[in-house]
């Protein structure tokens, strides 16, 4: 498990991943590859990104925590993250098995 969060921090660090609001947005332009929301976000939360994910036929995958994502990526309250990069988005299915 920790082995894909060492990963997220890379795609962090070369700016592939993409949080917060604009995530929604990035989902429906078709600029994201792969989603992580992680397993303590709200019911609400869960289910706009999931629903948003189906609909634009965008995969995504639920786990581990608001804080192991948060710090993963060395910013704070981090409910989802998106991938923009085929190659880091590829690599992170593999490790978490989504």
């Amino acid at each position: 498990m920790n082995n894909y969060l060492n990963t997220l921090g890379l795609a962090a660090r070369a700016r592939k991943i993409i949080t917060g609001e604009t995530l929604i947005t990035k989902i429906r332009n078709n600029e994201v590859e792969f989603v992580i929301i992680a397993s303590d976000a709200s019911d609400n939360t869960k289910k706009k990104i999931t629903d948003k994910c189906t609909s634009y036929k965008v995969e995504y995958v639920i786990a581990c925590t608001i804080d192991e994502l948060s710090s993963a990526i060395g910013k704070k309250n981090r409910v989802a993250l998106g991938i923009q990069d085929t190659g880091f988005a590829k690599i992170l299915k593999e490790k978490i098995g989504g």
